[in-house]
């Protein structure tokens, strides 16, 4: 099980959460090789394109970010991903346990729309990421 416990994970989770923040990612990486403890390492207010640069190679990675596109000329939309950020240089130990951990994540990132499985940092281009939003949204009007 990751050590999910860290108040400081939730505070920022609500933060890129709430409308009155220009805080919109999240990063969370492992205290350590060995541990399984959960921290914030990061946060911004770059959307996407920030979050993607954060992401180390050499690390397994969890990322939450606030996703604003248009839907149409008069509206805009909020959604929110969950990004499972696998680097390529990441230890197979740490890609062994990946799966258990993203569930406990889930227990604290609750709220997203989709969630992305990232290795590389193309699989984080925003123009996939908001046709996968809008098509989990529901209602389409500009035929996507």
């Amino acid at each position: 099980m990751a050590d999910v416990t860290d108040p400081k994970i939730n505070e920022a989770y609500l933060d890129v959460r709430s409308d009155k923040s220009d805080t919109n990612w999240l990063l969370l990486d492992y205290e350590s090789d060995r541990s399984d403890k959960l921290l914030v390492t990061k946060t911004g207010s770059g959307g996407l394109t920030e979050l993607r640069d954060a992401f180390n190679d050499s690390k397994a990675s969890y990322g939450y970010a606030r996703v604003t596109y248009s839907n149409d000329k008069e509206s805009q939309r909020e959604k929110f991903i969950l990004v499972v950020w696998i680097g390529s240089g990441c230890k197979v130990m740490r890609k062994a346990k990946i799966s258990v951990h993203t569930a406990n994540v889930k227990e604290v990132l609750r709220v997203y729309s989709i969630e992305v499985a990232a290795r590389e940092r193309d699989d984080l281009k925003e123009d996939p990421i908001v046709i996968r939003l809008r098509k989990a949204g529901g209602a389409s009007y500009d035929g996507v």
